[in-house]
């Protein structure tokens, strides 16, 4: 089931990509071949709309458009010259590069627009709720390695459900209130109930703990066990919020998978990247599968981000990636020369095959972490 899942994901984010690439294309009055889902052998001739063939392909791994006169170096009839993308200006050619990886990043704001319509988690401050809103939840976002919290084994992602003390209970507590009771219970034991997701699915547990003096850096006077907290709520949002929210989270997700994507390179360039943090198809299939079992509301959350992951990557200057077919261009553009066609196929080869061999240290890297 998660297999199937992970196909349709996949299917959806490329044609969506393949889309905006068939969409600039005619807009500019570049004939496109074919729009295929899936990839060849053709199972399925769908019809002919103008000069498109529409089909459906045995390979069920995303889609692909074949756009006239695509590859550098193609030999285009002078009565065809006006229709190909090769003889087009730069920045048109340009457009129709950046307009698959644009379209990711649209799908992306929609999802998590949708999402906050439907009641997608978000961060509030305590003043903002009522404490009996059964919709919010106290998270932790981070332990403090060594702290009283870490010993006793609580983890970033756990929710705190309840705290007990003697005869003294709080439940669903607010973080002032996590904070108070810690302080007001320096030395004695606490018991802190918490809920946390293990292979998709929600377990309860409790551990004992003693709020301790020195934890915090700068409160080195406070009792404290050594966490962070956040206040997430599930408040489903009206469209100008969700609109706004979907806008916000689509920027900042952008920004911190381009930091990510770029410190990961150049970790890898210099021998020192962790392969652990890297997950590949065989990796996304889990991933996929766990969020669905959240939820609709997360499994909309993880498409986006993989569509914004899908945007980002493409736009990378590799060649055989959207990104290296509009650094051609760009170079085009500047020195007014064409880049010679051979030189180009060879670098897209160089830059397919650097990416099948990245492709399978990750796949197998996905397969040793299964096993293990």
């Amino acid at each position: 089931m998660n297999i199937l899942l992970f196909l349709a994901v996949l299917v959806v984010l490329i044609v969506v990509h393949e889309w905006g690439h068939f969409l600039a294309a005619r807009f500019f009055g570049i004939k496109v071949e074919e729009f295929g889902i899936g990839y060849p052998p053709r199972a399925w001739r769908i019809g002919k709309i103008g000069e498109t063939v529409y089909t459906i392909n045995w390979l069920p791994f995303g889609g692909f458009v074949k756009i006239f006169g695509e590859s550098l170096g193609t030999d285009v009839p002078e009565s065809e010259k006006n229709q190909a993308l090769v003889t087009q200006a730069w920045w048109k050619q340009a457009i129709v590069f950046v307009a698959g990886v644009t379209f990711n990043w649209i799908f992306a704001f929609l999802l998590f627009t949708i999402a906050f319509m439907m009641g997608s988690p978000l961060a509030v401050d305590e003043s903002q709720i009522n404490k009996s809103d059964t919709d919010t939840i106290l998270a932790i976002s981070n332990v403090l390695h060594d702290s009283p919290a870490d010993i006793a084994g609580l983890k970033s992602g756990d929710s705190i459900v309840a705290l007990v003390s003697g005869e003294n209970t709080v439940e669903a507590p607010l973080p002032s209130e996590v904070s108070d009771f810690m302080a007001t219970n320096a030395g004695e034991t606490v018991q802190v109930f918490y809920k946390r997701m293990v292979a998709g699915k929600e377990v309860t547990g409790n551990v004992d703990i003693i709020p301790s003096h020195g934890v915090l850096a700068d409160k080195q006077s406070t009792p404290a066990i050594g966490i962070e907290m956040v206040l997430i709520s599930s408040e489903r949002q009206n469209f100008v919020n969700a609109v706004l929210l979907g806008a916000q989270k689509t920027y900042n997700a952008t920004i911190a998978i381009t930091k990510g994507t770029f410190e990961f390179i150049i970790s890898a360039i210099t021998g020192k990247a962790d392969w652990q943090t890297v997950a590949g198809p065989v990796g996304i299939v889990g991933l996929v599968g766990d969020a669905s079992r959240l939820g609709l509301v997360h499994l909309l959350n993880f498409t986006a981000i993989i569509s914004i992951n899908l945007a980002i990557i493409n736009l990378l200057p590799v060649p055989a990636l959207d990104g290296g077919r509009l650094l051609f261009a760009i170079i085009e553009g500047v020195t007014r020369r064409k880049i010679n066609g051979g030189v180009a196929n060879v670098l897209n080869i160089i830059g397919f095959t650097s990416l099948i061999i990245l492709m399978i240290i990750i796949t197998w890297n996905d397969i040793i972490k299964i096993v293990s």
